[in-house]
């Protein structure tokens, strides 16, 4: 008599996923400075597969020669993209006593209105600010010590990076083979599907953000040029620049254009520059952000907004940029294995069952 085959009841199962997801979190919070930079590692490899591919290939050089001339160019690129924004800066120092000037007026009329507002003199503003400067210079060594320290952190992640990235290239075979033998056997060809559409899906999203912020930072300087805004070219690069963080890159954008703008410029000019960005940033995620950075594997906003927090309450800035790409990964593997294909599902949304419909009926 054949055994029947139990089944755990649905809270049970969801009990179990919810664990999981939660020990999950707590490992990825701990080992968070070595798993931080292997996945920002992971994503450079990817993007930069085609490129090594190509030296290994036609110019037969090494393995070791092509990874790593391949971040050569990749950090070649952001280099110029520093150079390019310090040399819109350092035009911005030029004007440095009309700036001073701006904020002088400023601070004056900030001053004016606290003591209309809330009846404080300026002599009584004048010791509170000297008081705050001097707590500041008595703390100014741990100041200086966190940022020193701040800083070599930060050149060290960045090291980090170009090391995993180097290695991930380096090995690329090695790994893969080690995933297909974890997975041998009938559902080999399913883990290549899943690993070959990981690869085009980051590329492509990777490819569309760089799209995006060059065509978002050029829109951005030509409206600027054209309402006559001194510093067009920097406000422009810093709005695309800014474009790639979700949700909370536009706020940015915003709040250092608006600055910028107010302190070389006029009040009209100011509120002018900010409309521009609104309307940029509205034109780009209803436009061109769907035709650019839009591929395959769709998530919807809410999900999306969600990985978002969740990405920068666990990793800080760089959870934010890592959510969207980690959560690319996990429904490219729920669409491709059968039991989890409900939340491949809930990732995506219900233009999917929309698109299989029309398909099904198409072909009927």
């Amino acid at each position: 008599m054949p055994t029947k085959k139990l089944i755990a009841p649905f809270y049970e199962r969801l009990a179990l996923i919810l664990i999981g997801f939660c020990m999950l979190g707590y490992l990825v919070m701990v080992a968070k400075d070595i798993i931080d930079p292997l996945i920002f590692g992971f994503l450079f490899a990817v993007l930069l597969l085609p490129v090594s591919n190509f030296l290994e290939r036609k110019l037969r050089l090494p393995r070791s020669a092509s990874s790593f001339i391949s971040i050569l160019l990749l950090v070649a690129f952001v280099g110029g993209v520093l150079y390019l924004v310090g040399a819109q800066i350092s035009n911005l120092s030029h004007d440095w006593p009309m700036l001073q000037s701006q904020i002088k007026q400023s601070i004056d009329s900030l001053r004016e209105w606290i003591q209309g507002a809330f009846h404080i003199t300026a002599s009584k503003q004048m010791i509170y600010v000297e008081d705050t400067g001097r707590k500041i210079m008595a703390s100014g060594g741990a100041v200086l010590g966190t940022t020193f320290g701040a800083i070599s952190s930060l050149v060290l992640f960045y090291i980090f990076i170009l090391i995993f990235t180097f290695f991930i290239l380096f090995y690329r075979r090695l790994l893969l083979r080690f995933i297909l033998s974890v997975f041998n056997g009938d559902s080999s060809h399913i883990v290549l599907d899943i690993v070959e559409n990981i690869q085009k899906i980051l590329r492509q999203y990777i490819f569309g953000l760089l799209i995006e912020m060059v065509i978002v930072a050029g829109v951005a300087i030509a409206a600027f040029f054209i309402i006559g805004i001194k510093y067009a070219a920097l406000l422009g690069i810093i709005v695309g620049l800014f474009n790639i963080i979700p949700y909370l890159g536009i706020f940015t954008a915003l709040l250092l254009s608006t600055l910028i703008t107010f302190a070389t410029g006029t009040l009209t000019d100011t509120i002018t520059v900010g409309m521009s960005v609104i309307a940029i940033h509205a034109i780009d995620a209803n436009f061109l952000l769907p035709a650019v950075v839009g591929s395959k594997v769709r998530l919807n906003a809410l999900i999306t907004f969600i990985g978002i927090i969740m990405g920068e309450m666990i990793w800080g800035l760089s959870g934010m940029f890592l959510s969207i790409p980690i959560i690319a990964i996990f429904k490219i593997i729920f669409d491709r294995v059968e039991s989890l294909k409900p939340w491949g599902y809930l990732l995506g949304g219900d233009y999917e069952y929309k698109e299989s419909a029309q398909k099904k009926m198409k072909t009927e």
